[in-house]
Parts: C-alpha cells; sequence; structure tokens
C-alpha cells in the first residue's frame, strides 16, 4: 500500500458571514484523478486555494507526501510539486504570456527558453498560444490555455485543476484528458473541478461531494450517471428543457457586411460578417476562442464604434435604428442588454456591492436630480439574488467575494431581470453548476418566449443545442452561413470551427438566400 499523494484533516475556513469549508476531509493517491463536486459557493475552489498556500486555514492539517505542512504561500506549494489552474486567473495584463509563466519556474531559465519550452508544450498537446502576446490582448479562452500549460510545465506531482475546460472546444479537452491520464499513469495525482458531469464521469476514478462546505458523500463516477450525480451535488436533478423550433418575428438585430480591421497585432480583424436576429429567437454563435468573438461583441455593445466609419452607419441595426456610431448607453436605451464573458471588471466592479453594481446597466432606482435611492436599489438587488438562488450574505458585499458561479448567476439574472429587447449574452453558464445553469437557459428560453431577440455566444456546443433555434460559426473573424439547429450536428459544427463552411457549401449564401433559409 502506498500513502496518499495528499490528505485533508479537518479543515475549516471562516469568512465573515459564511464558513466556506467546514470539518473537510479527503485523500488522495498517487496516480488517482479525484473530482470535488460540488453546486455553486459549496466551498470547492476555497478548498484548493487553501491546498495551494493561496488562502490559509483556520482550521486542521495538510499532509502531502505522509508530511503535515503548513503551506504558507503558491511558491512554498510549486515547491512540494503543487500546481493548480484557478478558475479566475492569474496572469498580469501588462506582461506577455511568457513573462508570466516565467514569473512561477525556476530563474535558472532564461525567458527565451520559457518561450522555446511553451511552443513546444502547445504543440504537444493541441493548444494554440502565442508567447510573446501581451495578457491584455487574450480572449478569456486563450488566458485558460496559458494557465493549463503553465501549470504543466511545472511537472507537477499534484495538478489541481478548477474548472479547466469551461472555454475549451470539445476536441481541446479531448486532448487535454489525454494529457491528465498520461499524467496520472506517471503517478502524478489530479484534483479535478468541474460542473460538467459527464467529464467527471469519463475522467474521474473518485469523487468527493461538497454541500454547503461539509463532504456529504464520496462515490466512484465511473459508477453513477449523470442524474444520481446531479442529485448527489444539489439534492436533485437540473430542470429538463423543452425544446421548440420557432420561425421568430421582426429582425430586431442586423448586421451586414460588417468590416473592422485589427485595433492592434494580437487581434482578430472582422470579415463581411452578415447577422440576423429575430425576436422571438434564440441565435447561437460557436467557435474557438480568439477567432473574432470578443471584436464582434465591442462592435455589438458599443464599445468599437469605429463600424460607423469603416462599414457604415447602417452596418449595425436594432431595430429600424442605424446603431453604428452608438454607444452603450444610447444602444441600451433601444433595449439592448449585454453580458460579457469578463465577469470582475467588465461585467461587475470587483470592490462595488452587489446593490451598487447594478447602477452599471440599470437606471431604476435613481430618482430625479441623480439621487440614489437605496432602499430600492437593494430590494431590487434582493429580488434578482432571490430569483436566481445567488448565494451571498448580502445585497451590500463586494462583487469580488463572492465564488464564480454564483457572480455570473447575478450578472446574468441583472441583464435578464430588465427584460430587454436584444440580448446578447457570452458565456452564459461558464463555471456554473449544472443546476444553476439549467435555470439559466431556462431563463434566457423563456425571455425568447415572451418575444426578446436572444444571441448566445459559447464554447459549449451542447448548451448552444439546447437552446439555440438557428447557429453560426464563427472562424478567423468570419461568420458561417446561417444553420438551423435541429438540422446541425455536432460534427459539422466542429469542422465549421475551422472555417470549412466553404467548402462543405460553396459560395456563402447571400442575405437573401440567408432568408429563404430561415423561412
Amino acid at each position: 500500500m502506498t500513502s496518499p499523494r495528499l490528505v485533508l484533516q479537518n479543515i475549516t475556513k471562516r469568512y465573515p458571514g459564511v464558513v466556506a469549508n467546514s470539518d473537510v476531509t479527503l485523500a488522495v493517491a498517487p496516480g488517482e484523478i479525484h473530482a470535488v463536486l460540488g453546486e455553486n459557493g459549496a466551498g470547492k475552489s476555497t478548498l484548493m486555494k487553501i491546498i495551494y498556500g493561496s488562502v490559509r486555514p483556520d482550521e486542521g492539517q495538510v499532509v502531502i507526501d505522509g508530511q503535515p505542512v503548513q503551506v504558507r504561500n503558491p511558491q512554498e506549494a510549486r515547491a512540494l510539486g503543487v500546481a493548480m489552474v484557478f478558475q479566475h486567473f492569474s496572469l498580469f495584463d501588462t506582461l506577455t504570456v511568457a513573462e508570466n509563466v516565467w514569473l512561477g519556474l525556476d530563474k535558472s531559465l532564461s525567458l527565451a527558453e520559457v518561450q522555446r519550452r511553451m511552443v513546444e508544450k502547445a504543440s504537444e498537446y493541441g493548444m494554440d498560444v502565442d508567447p510573446t502576446r501581451p495578457v491584455h490582448t487574450l480572449s478569456v479562452g486563450e488566458m485558460q490555455r496559458v494557465e493549463i500549460i503553465r501549470a504543466l510545465l511545472s511537472n507537477p506531482r499534484l495538478l489541481i485543476l478548477d474548472e479547466p475546460t469551461s472555454v475549451l472546444t470539445p476536441q481541446a479537452v479531448e486532448k487535454l484528458f489525454v494529457v491528465l491520464h498520461q499524467l496520472a499513469s506517471e503517478g502524478c495525482s489530479i484534483l479535478y473541478i468541474s460542473h460538467k458531469l459527464h467529464e467527471i464521469r469519463s475522467l474521474c476514478t473518485a469523487c468527493t461531494v461538497l454541500r454547503g462546505g461539509k463532504v456529504t458523500g464520496a462515490c466512484d463516477p465511473r459508477q453513477e450517471d449523470n442524474a444520481s450525480l446531479s442529485r448527489l451535488m444539489i439534492g436533485a436533478e437540473p430542470l429538463r428543457l423543452q425544446a421548440r423550433g420557432t420561425a421568430g418575428g421582426r429582425v430586431v438585430l442586423d448586421v451586414r457586411q460588417l468590416a473592422l480591421p485589427s485595433e492592434d497585432q494580437f487581434g482578430v480583424a472582422l470579415e463581411g460578417i452578415d447577422l440576423q436576429v429575430r425576436a422571438g429567437e434564440v441565435v447561437g454563435i460557436a467557435g474557438v476562442s480568439g477567432n473574432g468573438q470578443r471584436e464582434l461583441l465591442y462592435a455589438l455593445s458599443g464599445e468599437d464604434t469605429r463600424a460607423a466609419r469603416r462599414s457604415g452607419r447602417d452596418s449595425i441595426r436594432i431595430g429600424s435604428a442605424p446603431v453604428a456610431h452608438l454607444g452603450p448607453r444610447q444602444r441600451r436605451e433601444l433595449g439592448l442588454h449585454f453580458v460579457p464573458e469578463e465577469r470582475l471588471g467588465r461585467g461587475a466592479v470587483p470592490a462595488m456591492g452587489l446593490a451598487h453594481n447594478l447602477l452599471l446597466t440599470r437606471r431604476e432606482a435613481v430618482g430625479s436630480g441623480g439621487w440614489i435611492r437605496q432602499g430600492a436599489l437593494a430590494e431590487q438587488a434582493r429580488s434578482i439574488i432571490r430569483r436566481f438562488n445567488v448565494k451571498t450574505p448580502g445585497v451590500h458585499v463586494a462583487a469580488r467575494s463572492l465564488s464564480g458561479g454564483n457572480l455570473q448567476k447575478f450578472i446574468v439574472g441583472r441583464e435578464i431581470d430588465a427584460r430587454p429587447e436584444l440580448l446578447i449574452v457570452s458565456q452564459p453558464t461558464w463555471g456554473v453548476d449544472v443546476g444553476a445553469a439549467a435555470q439559466i437557459r431556462g431563463e434566457i428560453l423563456a425571455l425568447r418566449d415572451a418575444g426578446c431577440a436572444v444571441l448566445v455566444l459559447s464554447e459549449e456546443l451542447d448548451e448552444l443545442f439546447e437552446i439555440s433555434d438557428r447557429l453560426y460559426v464563427m472562424a478567423k473573424g468570419r461568420l458561417s452561413p446561417p444553420v438551423m439547429a435541429r438540422d446541425a450536428t455536432i460534427e459539422q459544427i466542429g469542422a465549421w470551427m475551422s472555417g470549412l463552411w466553404d467548402h462543405e457549401l460553396g459560395e456563402a449564401l447571400s442575405l437573401a438566400e440567408q432568408e429563404a433559409l430561415h423561412a
């Protein structure tokens, strides 16, 4: 019998108003891929940060390779052979990718050597990463790849992965799983957090379930199905969504021949984008992160108004109004609400309370003369918290204090609750547990049924197929012709992610032909 690689004994961590972990005990054997399962706010990420030295426990003991340790910071954790991929990335925006990775490695290595090793590792694992790019130019998916490669370069004996596949394509996930199985076969232990139950069942050999910060069960996920894992995690099975084909109504968002050059050398230029979203339909856009989705979202939200000069004032219309020259506030006045992929910094101000974060996009609690009606604002926040089951001590806690999934529920809830005419959502269920994901998707479909036009950008193909009426694919700054979701397959969409639709369809469809396809 070999001793466990990791043992947690009676770990407890308290924060003001909440106990994140309460008397948690678990063990991980060498070469074991061990899942930690739980709904948003169950204490999973806090527990992982304790192992990695980012958080100090109030009580309990961490034992690594049979030796009790006090891990005071991530540097000490790395010296013990522990590496971690965070759900919220720990990268310096002003440094390059290679410089960020270099910070956590042996300083005897030169920066050039780190760049070379990164290129080799990225090629080996099928992850496209440019070591010379500044981090601030990366999409969320590209940052995820950097974090994974940084962890793998340290050759860890214990690897902690917190939602590692949330913004990876199915093909990249398959390659990552091959890597993880190889690492496990070489004796590396892996702690794996994911809300994708099928991933846990196919990858992991053991599972510990947390609920409310406490261990409530353990199982072999290979012997379970999605329904039984859901019951272990949230006490129930997620809501089942009812698919519905729809013809849609009037055109709410109309984009014609939108073309924008990249604003920087690492960006993606948009080429001839044609896109329509109608009242009463959900349109999904699939694609590998970093293919122009960020640039398209900036143009649609009003953060980038160059389209008025480059493609003409009529290149983007909301209803009958040309909006290419309008900023975000003017577009909100026309009924557009928007959920960006970056939760902290764009979706919410990290240090600001939840109630005051409503003021970023909602003005109902602002009275005459610009005075904020604090009571009305707090009640508005409480209503969203109740409706979307956001776990938080109160409406005035800082946004950054929430778990990733709970913050996502609040931001999505804030925009859905506004009853928009046009809702644009990027990665709507990133890092959200299965119960909350089903609720968010159900709320999106309810908005659609009420006549809202919804545009969803997601790297979760299963999600897009579940809620979309029509699908586009984005690749290399271009948008594919639309296809009805009921007629598409995952294999077809996966092939189109490489920009292969011209090969399959010949010339791209004209707008008139798109109208005929839609009808």
